[in-house]
């Protein structure tokens, strides 16, 4: 039996399951234009797949041109920046670091940030077996990882900041200083106090070098690998049940950290390698961290509510907390205290915070 069967460990589909309020509700919904109602406990065709799924694939297309050519534009802001004193000394060292090799380039860290989240929940998958589980925590890394980079090359291009390295790639000569009209930056080259301030028509250097050296907040490279490490330590929670109801191991709490681990590494590699100033990593790190939340709560039922945030989440109808209409209840990697025991609804009693039954009413912390 494949790990995506169409009778998934959660149980086969009843006749029971096909009219509860999800079904019941989607199939209005699917009457108002909607997507068709489905069920979350067997794999669909590629066929059907593609219909519910479509339109998040356009607009990931979509926005990852968008991203591609806000990258490749020109830095839009002119600044301004001090060289040197009149008697020669540097103003800014903190700008004046050697141009190094990267540590971490930039496609790796987006290939870490992708796949090891993707490999880590399709191995979930051989306890878990749920297609729809596998396909809401990869569509979900994705919302978070290209919302993140959209958002992280819009700030660059707009707003950007000169990086630790940039005096060395500018190789400025004030010599070529000018204010005439129709320079770009005319009127702000030996400005300011004692006239220190120029505009980069002084950098001498490669251009494509320099343009990048004034893009240096926020942190792509620290954006990208929160925005994936974040979203899979919040898959980890939920499917290994680490803060819930129960006393784990040791070892969960140590899965659950080790992609925050990867980040920091990752971010705190650049400030080694003298590619961006701690603010750039840290603003990186916040931008991929909203993202993942972001995305996470998209597809998953909750968060940090350990009755549900292991739950996805159906297109076609909401889902009913508590009832016997929220399907994939069973969906978690621990089999400890019941967890991962389900059938196709949600199988839960008082000893998982429950008490009472249907549409969420009565349900308390037992």
């Amino acid at each position: 039996m494949g790990i995506f069967s169409r009778r998934p460990r959660d149980g086969p589909t009843t006749t029971a399951a096909a009219t509860t309020p999800t079904r019941k509700r989607a199939e209005r919904h699917s009457r108002r234009g909607h997507f068709d109602p489905y069920t979350m406990t067997t794999r669909p065709t590629f066929g059907q797949w593609l219909k519910l799924t479509w339109l998040d694939i356009v607009s990931m297309a979509v926005l990852g041109a968008i991203g591609l050519g806000v990258y490749m534009a020109h830095p839009a802001p002119t600044r301004s920046f001090a060289v040197t004193f009149k008697d020669g000394e540097v103003v800014y060292p903190q700008f004046a670091y050697p141009m190094r090799k990267e540590i971490i380039p930039i496609f790796a860290a987006a290939l870490l940030a992708a796949l090891v989240p993707i490999f880590v929940i399709l191995c979930m998958q051989v306890r878990i077996r749920s297609f729809w589980d596998a396909n809401n925590g990869i569509i979900g890394l994705f919302y978070s990882l290209i919302t993140a980079a959209v958002f992280q090359v819009f700030v660059k291009w707009l707003i950007g900041g000169l990086r630790p390295h940039f005096l060395t790639v500018c190789r400025p000569d004030l010599s070529l200083a000018s204010n005439n009209p129709g320079i770009v930056g005319a009127g702000y080259n030996a400005q300011g106090f004692d006239q220190i301030y120029y505009t980069r028509e002084v950098c001498t250097g490669d251009p494509d070098e320099i343009d990048d050296s004034l893009e240096s907040m926020p942190s792509g490279h620290t954006t990208a690998a929160f925005a994936g490490f974040v979203y899979l330590s919040l898959y980890l929670n939920a499917k290994l049940k680490v803060f819930a109801n129960y006393h784990p191991a040791m070892w969960k709490l140590v899965a659950v950290y080790a992609p925050i681990l990867g980040a920091c590494l990752i971010g705190g590699a650049l400030t080694i390698d003298e590619f961006h100033n701690w603010y750039d990593v840290f603003a990186g790190a916040v931008i991929g961290t909203i993202m993942a939340f972001s995305a996470y709560r998209m597809v998953y039922a909750s968060i940090w509510d350990w009755r549900w945030n292991h739950i996805p989440l159906n297109r076609s109808g909401p889902a009913v907390f508590g009832g016997e209409g929220m399907e994939l209840g069973g969906a978690t990697f621990t089999r400890r205290v019941g967890w991962g025991s389900s059938g196709p609804g949600f199988p839960f009693g008082p000893q998982h915070g429950f008490v009472g039954g249907g549409n969420g009413v009565g349900h308390g912390f037992g």
